[in-house]
């Protein structure tokens, strides 16, 4: 709807009181130490244990990004059950389980599965009461080293990182072309367009050569 005559200003509502439902971050850097002391105090609560918990390598999603890895949300049951790990004893010791995820190639199992054991390997197990040692737990000399502060692993990705791998095709700059390969993609467009066209000027050539015979006659 126009305005007309005097040209006022309809429904003028300025009296919001705006101040108040303004968001601004002043407390930015407070927040950036409260982290940070948050993070310590995690790590302090847990130690000597890792703050994180061991993850799998997965492949992210889409034709776009399928060549890179990255962490996943847990190991499947059947990667599990390769390595020789209980399931209900994995989330226990830090190792991430994921019920729903499922394996569709044995390259990723393999990964996977070889991933639990080099975890299992550097793993070390206090004893749950002191002088009962159990049959998988440490040794007493491996405990007093890994409650050192130099034993201690803050983070699992640290000692196992996740890795890209190496893709199967690199790219090339022009100068490093051999010759006879230069307007590549234009040879290409019309080696396309000859191998759609081949029908339509076979018929026209055929179309032609008819009515020249007919014409000598």
């Amino acid at each position: 709807m126009t305005i007309k005559h005097n040209q006022q200003i309809q429904h003028n509502h300025f009296r919001k009181d705006w101040q108040r439902r303004v968001r601004v971050h002043f407390d930015q850097p407070g927040r950036k130490s409260r982290r940070r002391n948050a993070r310590l105090t995690k790590a302090a609560a847990v130690a000597p244990r890792p703050v994180d918990k061991l993850r799998p390598v997965v492949r992210c999603p889409s034709m776009k990004y399928n060549r890179r890895v990255r962490a996943g949300r847990g190991f499947t049951l059947t990667e599990l059950k390769e390595a020789g790990i209980p399931r209900k004893l994995a989330p226990t010791i830090g190792i991430s389980v994921d019920p729903r995820r499922q394996n569709l190639s044995e390259e990723s199992l393999a990964a996977n599965v070889e991933r639990l054991k080099s975890y299992q390997a550097r793993l070390i197990l206090f004893p749950r009461r002191a002088g009962q040692h159990k049959k998988d737990d440490a040794s007493v000399e491996e405990v007093k080293a890994a409650s050192s502060a130099e034993g201690i692993v803050r983070k699992t990705g640290h000692v196992l990182p996740i890795k890209q791998d190496a893709h199967g095709f690199s790219e090339r700059k022009a100068s490093e072309m051999g010759t006879g390969e230069e307007e590549a993609y234009r040879r290409l467009r019309e080696a396309r367009s000859e191998a759609r066209l081949v029908g339509v000027r076979e018929k026209r050539a055929k179309a032609k050569a008819d009515e020249a015979s007919a014409a000598k006659k």
